[in-house]
């Protein structure tokens, strides 16, 4: 099994036609190992959301080379990736993106369908998922009656939905108050001992500092 669970070479991301372009990327080139906690920082507007989502595949780059688990994520059809997206990569983003009319239950639940995992199981591992974000309690509340913590908490829960092996995380944090923030962390950091890959966007560098690898980019490209 290969020990780098992502790869990317040559990276490039620019936005824009014909006279108006954003250079985003510029040949960036990294490497997560697997089981690594990994930490991507630099300033507002430098990249570090580009290379994330270029990651994760919700994005193709302009030029070079995305590698999951071995695999060429830049070559592949959308189709492709979006199997690859479902199977082996879990979203948290820093706006809850929660479905309003759904529990909480019911927004895990809603994860599984895109990874067919078969409807009698899906209940009872969403149970489970609340359980491990210590919001078993919470299974039949609604994004509303939740707290910014607890939401995230279930944005967790939904994107460990259909066990993948990453985890990529875009601010998580950043819309929460300081106790919220160590309650979502904690359970972060729990995810990670047990055996996820975990790569995350941050601006604070107390998150950093708690974690294996960080990776500045600066102006598009990985200040070493």
């Amino acid at each position: 099994m290969n020990n780098i669970i992502i790869k990317t070479e040559n990276l490039e991301k620019i936005y824009g036609k014909s006279q108006v372009k954003t250079h985003a990327l510029k040949g960036l080139s990294m490497e997560v190992p697997r089981g690594s906690f990994s930490c991507i920082i630099g300033p507002s507007g430098h990249g570090k959301s580009t290379l994330l989502h270029l990651i994760g595949g919700l994005d193709k780059p302009t030029s070079g080379d995305v590698y999951i688990d071995g695999v060429n994520i830049a070559e592949l059809k959308s189709h492709e990736i979006a199997e690859i997206r479902a199977k082996k990569i879990g979203f948290v983003f820093q706006f809850f993106n929660l479905l309003g009319n759904l529990t909480a239950l019911e927004n895990i639940q809603t994860a599984m369908m895109f990874g067919k995992i078969p409807s009698k199981e899906q209940k009872e591992r969403a149970l489970e998922l609340l359980e491990l974000v210590g919001l078993s309690d919470k299974a039949t509340a609604k994004p509303g009656e939740l707290s910014g913590g607890q939401q995230q908490r279930v944005s967790i829960a939904r994107a460990l939905a259909n066990n993948p092996d990453i985890l990529l995380m875009d601010e998580p944090t950043g819309n929460l108050d300081s106790e919220s923030e160590k309650e979502v962390l904690k359970h972060i950091f729990d995810i990670h001992k047990a055996g996820k890959t975990i790569v995350i966007v941050t601006h604070s560098n107390e998150i950093a500092q708690q974690t294996e690898s960080l990776y500045e980019v600066r102006d598009g490209k990985l200040n070493s």
